[in-house]
């Protein structure tokens, strides 16, 4: 069995495209390998900064040889169709078997491919792979048609040892490639995979992304150490970082300590984004005037001058941070707010002001369901956009909503009003933290619904995997904000008047078709959620049922449907279920719709009173715990119907001979249908 080893070797990949990139390598590869008939034991790719790498292993020398029958249209056909099959299957009529079938006699072709060298299917591959490889930015250089992120300068392409015949563009495959581009660039030649990893580690590159993490994340901690501070972790610039250098070499600096009056948001902004430097904080958890950094050589000084260009670079970076700091504390928020009239939030939707009016209010009229005071709540949304207009902002936005709570805790706010104004952006995604302060949920809410119910309003909505106003993140915050702070707010209620502070733009049909859309868009946000969460989509469904509930309370929804999967996923819950689904055929087979109450008089029998007891008598203690939203309660009263039902159906002719015995067995199961009915509909429920 051959191993197959291709390297591409470019300028250098953006760190972003390279995990991808080598995903898509090995994707292109093996399918077309796959669609050969060429079955391999194991395919793994990997990138560094200048290389896409994959390596197959197993792969046979040949591929094998292929008989297909094809059948063709009927003898008698017209001269064309039987031309055209011919021409088709490559075969002369001469070729061709006649055979009969109930429909009349047809021509079939034996077609018998012989394999071809595994060497040539690699090399069509390959030439494909590289000519439509799906990267979303690339360019053309020199004279040459060829696209490709940064220009290619070589291909590596060995099969069991022996280079695969193929050239693209004027690049022509080769065993050779090259080492770090400062450590040690000459040429050399490879044999194998083994033979590639070996000489390319001696020629300081190392190959696997992993590895490189690994040996920054260790390196940076033992750096951080031995200052006794603390690596503040960050998987994503890890990453990011390892996919620039080939031989990472972790390096620490510092810089003025007088720049830690500078709010830390901005700090690790500056340094992370713009710099890519890793920081870290000392023991009592504030971050340490130092930073990290990942070099690409082994400096000759130990990294002394690396350091300080470093530090001389960041040193300017956060000069500029402190003068907007400084600056920005002159100005109130209030007084910024005057310019917000100046910014386009959307032009069907108004300006950043107008928004925050609609924003003020609608905070307002959710205080009391959020548990916040409504003067706090009308504050805070209407300085939570100020600081877009600051000078931090707007040379770092990453940074809105955080800047805003240090200017309104500056200028003498309440914490509530400042925390809301950093927080009134959450949640931003499934692993952000959801606001808890009262306050804060009532601005965030208010922002949330304002976006979702204006762009719905002008009919921009998610489309497919389209979504560039991020309202499916905008729903599920508002689902968040709502659950897991166990909220009683009525969302249609909430819509309709977010509808009516977009004014004249909005009429009642449109705020009634608004409402409409973003209840069924609720709907379909809810069900994905409770689906990533390993929720059946039926469960859902039964406990949907109650369809006020999406709109009049997320929570009580939310927690029936957790309780219901827990109880199905017990024994008791699996039986009853099947009792449940016994019970609710018998009832559909007797052809009745109306059944009367069942009497305690025509009971024959004790698996019939017992059910009776539980059917009639514990209904009530269902509808109790209904009412007290105690759902994992209603569902232990249900497992308590289980040996009941089970019994009765063990012990009881449901179809009696008296009439009114039978007619009273149909009630009695009617009553235990219902009684189970209460807490979800448990005929959509599968199984």
């Amino acid at each position: 069995m051959a191993e197959l080893l291709i390297e591409l070797f470019s300028e250098e990949i953006p760190a972003r495209m390279q995990a991808k990139a080598a995903e898509d390598l090995k994707t292109l590869m093996t399918d077309a390998l796959k669609a050969a008939g060429l079955a391999f034991e194991a395919a793994d790719a990997y990138a560094t900064p200048r290389r896409l790498v994959l390596t197959v292993t197993g792969l046979p020398v040949v591929t094998p040889d292929v008989s297909e029958e094809r059948r063709g249209p009927r003898a008698d056909a017209p001269e064309k169709a039987i031309e055209g099959f011919l021409k088709g299957a490559g075969v002369t009529l001469d070729q061709c078997e006649k055979r009969e079938d109930p429909k009349g006699t047809f021509l079939y072709a034996v077609i018998e491919k012989k394999g071809q060298k595994t060497a040539d299917v690699v090399a069509k591959a390959l030439e494909d792979a590289i000519r439509n490889f799906p990267w979303p930015k690339s360019q053309r250089w020199g004279a040459g048609s060829l696209r490709w992120v940064r220009p290619l300068q070589s291909i590596l392409a060995l099969l069991d040892g022996a280079v695969v015949p193929v050239s693209v563009d004027g690049i022509v495959a080769g065993n050779t490639t090259r080492g770090h581009r400062f450590m040690a660039p000459d040429m050399f030649a490879v044999a194998d995979f083994a033979d590639y990893k070996d000489k390319l580690l001696a020629h300081k590159v190392m190959l696997d992304p992993a590895d490189r993490m690994a040996l920054i994340e260790n390196a940076a901690q033992s750096l951080a150490a031995d200052k006794g501070l603390t690596l503040v972790e960050d998987k994503g610039l890890l990453a990011e970082v390892a996919g620039l250098v080939e031989w990472p070499v972790p390096l620490m600096g510092g810089f003025d300590p007088a720049f830690l009056d500078v709010p830390e948001e901005v700090l690790i902004q500056t340094m992370r984004k713009d710099q890519k430097y890793f920081v870290a904080r000392d023991a009592a958890g504030k971050l340490a005037p130092v930073f990290i950094t990942v070099a690409n050589i082994v400096p000759s000084d130990g990294g002394q001058m690396v350091a300080a260009g470093n530090e001389r670079v960041l040193t300017a970076r956060l000069s500029d941070a402190k003068f907007f700091w400084e600056t920005d504390l002159k100005v109130t928020l209030e007084s910024r707010l005057p310019k917000l009239e100046e910014i386009v939030f959307h032009i069907k939707l108004g300006t950043v002001a107008e928004r925050v009016e609609r924003m003020v209010k609608l905070a307002g009229a959710l205080a009391d369901a959020c548990g916040a005071d409504r003067a706090e709540a009308e504050r805070a949304a209407r300085l939570a956009k100020a600081d877009l207009v600051s000078g931090m902002v707007g040379e770092f936005p990453e940074v809105q909503g955080a800047m805003g709570r240090y200017y309104a805790l500056r200028q003498g706010e309440s914490a509530a009003v400042a925390d809301a104004i950093k927080e009134h952006y959450s949640p931003l995604g499934p692993n952000d933290a959801c606001p808890t302060a009262p306050v804060s949920i009532a601005v965030a809410l208010a922002e949330k619904l304002d976006t979702l119910v204006g762009f719905f309003g002008i009919d921009e909505k998610p489309t497919g995997s389209k979504d560039p106003y991020a309202l499916r993140r905008a729903a599920l915050g508002i689902i968040r904000l709502i659950v897991e702070n166990k909220l009683r707010v009525n969302l249609r209620f909430v819509i309709r008047k977010a509808a009516e502070l977009y004014g004249i733009g909005f009429d009642d049909e449109r705020s009634s078709s608004v409402s409409i859309q973003l209840i069924e868009f609720f709907h379909d946000r809810l069900s994905h959620q409770f689906r990533d969460e390993g929720i059946r989509h039926d469960m859902v469904a039964a406990s949907m049922m109650f369809g006020k509930e999406l709109e009049s309370n997320l929570t009580r929804l939310k927690n029936r449907v957790a309780a219901l999967r827990d109880f199905l996923a017990t024994d008791d819950g699996v039986n009853l279920l099947a009792g449940y689904k016994r019970a609710a055929n018998i009832i559909a087979k007797s052809g009745k719709d109306v059944f009367a109450e069942p009497t305690a008089a025509l009971l024959q029998m004790d698996e019939e009173r017992a059910l009776f007891d539980k059917a009639v008598n514990e209904g009530a203690a269902v509808n109790a715990a209904l009412e007290a939203e105690d759902f994992e309660g209603a569902m232990k009263i249900l497992a308590g119907f289980r040996k009941p039902i089970d019994a009765f159906f063990d012990a009881v002719l449901v179809n009696a001979d008296d009439e009114a015995v039978r007619d009273n067995r149909y009630a009695l199961l009617h009553s235990f249908k219902n009684a189970v009915d209460r807490v979800a509909d448990f005929s959509l429920i599968e199984g």
